[in-house]
């Protein structure tokens, strides 16, 4: 399969000017809800009060006489007059109005946390304090974390983020780019579909891995390295030199638990109050499914000492696996997600169809059929796939027959400028020419 073309963020600030005449139409993920120019971004609801913003301690609004901000992000890659914006590339995040969406969500659905922490990028995220400073409208569990642990919390924001950009790296080549548009996504977590079930799986698996993380760079009082006092010795692999090899468990162990238990605790509060439906029992089965891809992939790591570069001892320790891993194998579970519907009890969920095995802990599961999300639709949260910017050689999901929904394709060229002829000057400065490129690039039409 030819990867699909991938322009630097360096790579589109200096872009060559192509024809007006040829300039391709604006991508429909961004056309729908795109901000009016004159403005920062989508205004708040008229009954939400202003509030201050947390990273400037003023409104959160820019003042008076103001420049207008445009509408795509600063350092945002574009190529110059050519209408295409290369931030709706697959891969790409689609941030729009961060803070803003921050406190609609806090304040309009705050129970949904995961809504508030798809602002990717807004100070809502970065600080802390500013997730805790509702915690009335919290779960218990989470306004505990934040007036006892904050610290804590600050690690599950980190989560997020990390949730954010595997999930748009993972879903880059499909007709739904995990994008987080703040009209659009909303609608996407309202449902009970196999997108969703991948959203609440990745963000748990997330929040687990950096407070994990966090326990072993030792950025967190309440842990630290894995106890291995009462662990049973590792038992020799196979292989060349390991014959007779003394092991011990030693070095610092990431401590998987602590971090399973801190997600669980605050991904998992707001479905515990007594709720017993349908869609309350799935996000808490794909919120374990998620840790459980952290915890239950542990891997061992060694290192050997003695003299001459002898193995004469090996002190090994537990580490997690790479988040891309856990990324890889959630799709995985994503392609293969159960559907199921609940039960008389309100308890159970049992899966549609016949003669169908029920789901394990680390399956993924849904109650509703995706949408095709293939023409834009706010009440679906599909943003369309008109546009996007795909693969005319590819035949999976990357392929322009798949992305673009059969409607076909066009070929533009645009001209880009990149870094290239880079030499190192001692010290330290690394100097770089730009150099024009032209790039053939395939759009849905």
């Amino acid at each position: 399969m030819l990867s699909q073309p991938r322009p630097s963020s360096s790579s589109f600030s200096g872009a060559a000017s192509a024809p007006r005449s040829s300039r391709p139409e604006l991508p429909a993920q961004s056309s729908p809800a795109q901000p009016n120019p004159a403005r920062p971004g989508p205004a708040l609801p008229a009954a939400l009060p202003a509030r201050p913003g947390p990273a400037e301690g003023g409104t959160g609004h820019p003042p008076a006489g103001a420049p207008a901000r445009p509408s795509g992000q600063p350092g945002s890659p574009r190529v110059a007059r050519s209408g295409f914006d290369a931030s709706l590339s697959p891969g790409r995040m689609l941030p729009s109005s961060r803070t803003q969406l921050g406190l609609f969500f806090i304040l309009l659905c705050p129970a949904n946390i995961i809504g508030l922490w798809w602002a990717v990028g807004s100070p809502l995220v970065m600080d802390p304090n500013s997730i805790c400073r509702k915690t009335k409208r919290l779960a218990g569990k989470q306004a505990e974390l934040c007036q006892l642990e904050p610290e804590i919390v600050q690690e599950v924001a980190k989560g997020t983020k990390l949730g954010v950009r595997e999930c748009q790296y993972q879903f880059r080549f499909r007709r739904w780019n995990c994008t987080s548009h703040s009209k659009y996504f909303g609608k996407i977590l309202q449902q009970d579909i196999r997108e969703t079930a991948f959203v609440y799986a990745i963000t748990a698996a997330g929040v687990s891995h950096a407070i994990t993380q966090a326990c072993s760079m030792g950025e967190l009082l309440q842990c630290g390295c894995e106890l291995t006092r009462s662990r049973t010795p590792p038992s020799p692999t196979a292989g060349p030199g390991t014959e007779g090899t003394a092991w011990e468990w030693g070095g610092c162990g990431d401590d998987v638990q602590f971090g399973y238990e801190k997600s669980q605790q605050f991904m998992d509060a707001k479905n515990k109050k007594g709720k017993n439906d349908i869609r309350a029992l799935i996000d808490l089965h794909n919120n374990e499914a998620g840790r459980l891809a952290v915890r239950s992939y542990m891997r061992t790591e060694c290192k050997c000492h003695g003299l001459s570069g002898s193995c004469t001892l090996r002190t090994c320790w537990r580490k997690m696996p790479h988040f891309r891993e856990v990324g890889d194998r959630l799709l995985e579970r994503f392609n293969g997600a159960f559907k199921v519907m609940g039960g008389n009890d309100g308890k159970t969920l049992i899966p549609v169809g016949d003669n169908i095995k029920p789901p394990d802990k680390q399956d993924l599961i849904y109650s509703a059929d995706s949408p095709d999300f293939c023409s834009a639709n706010r009440k679906t949260g599909s943003l369309g796939t008109r546009g996007r910017v795909c693969n005319s050689t590819a035949m999976d999901t990357s392929g322009c027959d798949l992305l673009c929904c059969g409607r076909g394709h066009r070929d533009e060229t645009v001209v880009l400028e990149e870094n290239c002829l880079c030499r190192f000057h001692w010290c330290c400065v690394v100097q770089c020419r730009k150099c024009s490129v032209r790039q053939e690039l395939s759009l849905c039409v």
